[in-house]
This record gives structure tokens, sequence and C-alpha cells, in this order.
């Protein structure tokens, strides 16, 4: 399966919740989702309170789709109490690269 959409997101939590929100991203939906083939959530190294998530899904319509329902809803409903001002979202176009674990 071949990725032809990304999201990239940098998001600060409040003071402490960190932890919470990263725990929540690992749990979430589109984990398990077939469009979704990268995903991919990180913490910055010089503030423990800023954490990134990286997506790659196999079409924009998929990731869009997948947003616009129920369960990705209620995920965004539970990360916003832990978020803390801006967050940055921008969407991509893959051109290459690699992702190992």
């Amino acid at each position: 399966m071949s990725v032809h959409h990304g999201f990239q997101a940098t998001m600060t939590a409040q003071p402490g919740k960190a932890d919470e929100l990263i725990q929540l991203l690992l749990d979430a939906p589109s984990l398990p989702h077939d469009d979704c083939v990268v995903f991919l959530v990180s913490r910055s190294a010089s503030d423990r309170d800023v954490v990134h998530v990286i997506e790659g899904w196999t079409s924009a319509e998929a990731h869009s789709a997948f947003f616009a329902g129920e369960q990705a809803q209620a995920l965004v409903a539970k990360l916003q109490p832990l978020l803390a001002g801006d967050s940055a979202y921008t969407d991509a176009v893959p051109v290459g690269g690699k992702a190992t674990f």
C-alpha cells in the first residue's frame, strides 16, 4: 500500500498532560485503519510538552473521510482539553523516505 497523502501536527500539551496526550494518540482509531499506513507519535527533545504526529494515508479522501467519522471526532474531543495554545497542522504530499521500527 502506498502513501499518497500526509499529515503533520505539532501540539503543545497543558503542563503535565503530555503523557496523557501521547497515550490517547497511541490508542488512536486511525492506527488499525487500513488506509492509514504511517502513524508516528514523537515528543520534542527540548520541550517535553510538545508532541508531533506524522500520518501517511492512501489518499487525501481517505484521510478526510476518516476524520469526519465518529471515532475520530471522539478522539479530537478527548484531545482538546489536554492542549495548550495553538497547534500547527499541515497537509503534505509524501515524496519518499523510510519508516522502520
